[in-house]
């Protein structure tokens, strides 16, 4: 396998790298040290034509411009949404930053892991590249405690599986919940509307949402809703919401499949963290064009994101995100493509 480095851009004065790691029947997957984001990913179509299935843009400025869709990019502190102004641990409150309409801290707040620049380490080797990420994140961050040190490895392999593992110790007790913000399109970051793409979920229950798009008690059954992904179908209508995965957490498990009928791209989603939030580009309609000129449209997109769940910090019922000083924070998620050679 290769990796190919280029230049793509500054961002508030600093260089910005673009790094291609491209396997051995021309897949390719590119990302950028501003926010580890997610630029591009060609993968093949059942007649083996290589499509571009993530959207994104051409330039840094675009990025820049259209900041707040998070576009591919590496979420943290925290993926999703704290409600309620912060979180206690150890009976010490810790407000941190409202940046969602002054009342909701969303994806790390106004200066999340998605605006900082990391350093990038390339990897090539046999079957597999690597290009590993690092970031320090400081004491008070954005409100959160703790010295934080992140890394996170990115692998793409013969096989067009693309591997994101997430790594971190902090000298203080404290929060974490990183994950990706990628926005897929099976058929082509060009290629329309995502709900006839069908999906499966092996999630028996969601969280229910406010107004705020804040978990509203525990999770409910998906029987009988539009929620129940629990066999294939096509994605339908919109989504913004939390699913609960089945399985043990931490262990690593298949947790989804995705499936576009008229490309024939599957995406098989591998994980162990213990929720995923589905999000179909409900609010995509930036003014900002993707790549080439293509215009964003609602619903042009469905977004995986691997986490724990939303406000988990305030929800003493769910799986715990708590990180203790000097322990070692590990997760991992693989995104798997391939084809059908035809519909089933």
């Amino acid at each position: 396998m290769s990796i190919a480095k280029r230049a793509f851009g500054c961002y508030e004065g600093q260089a910005v790298e673009a790094y291609t790691l491209t396997n051995s029947v021309g897949a390719s997957v590119t990302i950028l040290t501003c926010g580890g984001i997610l630029n591009r990913i060609l993968v093949p179509d059942r007649n083996g034509v290589l499509g571009d299935v993530v959207c994104g843009f051409d330039t840094m400025e675009d990025y820049i411009a259209d900041a707040g869709s998070y576009t591919g990019a590496l979420i943290g502190r925290y993926g999703n949404r704290i409600g309620g102004g912060g979180f206690s641990i150890n009976g010490v409150f810790y407000p941190i930053r409202n940046n969602e309409g002054g009342v909701c801290h969303l994806h790390g707040g106004v200066v999340g892991f998605n605006r900082k620049i990391w350093a990038a380490e390339p990897q090539e080797g046999e079957g597999e590249d690597r290009l590993v990420l690092t970031l320090f994140s400081p004491d008070g961050e954005e409100g959160y405690p703790g010295n934080l040190n992140v890394k996170v490895t990115y692998t793409f392999d013969d096989a067009s599986a693309l591997t994101i593992q997430y790594e971190a110790v902090s000298d203080r007790d404290t929060v974490l919940n990183m994950t990706n913000h990628a926005y897929f399109n099976l058929n082509g970051y060009d290629g329309g509307s995502v709900m006839e793409q069908e999906l499966y979920l092996d999630a028996d229950r969601y969280d229910a949402v406010d107004e705020l798009l804040l978990p509203i008690g525990d999770p409910v059954p998906v029987d009988g809703t539009p929620f129940d992904f629990r066999t294939m179908h096509p994605i339908a209508v919109p989504f913004d919401h939390s699913f609960v995965l089945n399985g043990e957490i931490g262990c690593y498990r298949k947790a989804g499949e995705a499936y576009d009928p008229a490309s024939g791209r599957t995406l098989t989603l591998y994980t162990d963290m213990p929720a995923v939030q589905l999000y179909t580009g409900v609010f995509m309609d930036g003014a900002t064009k993707f790549k080439g000129g293509v215009p964003q449209r609602r619903l042009h997109a469905f977004c995986l994101e691997t986490q724990y769940s939303p406000n988990t910090p305030n929800r003493p019922t769910m799986p715990s995100c708590l990180l203790r000083a000097g322990e070692r924070y590990h997760t991992k998620t693989t995104f798997a493509f391939g084809v059908r050679a035809s519909a089933l």
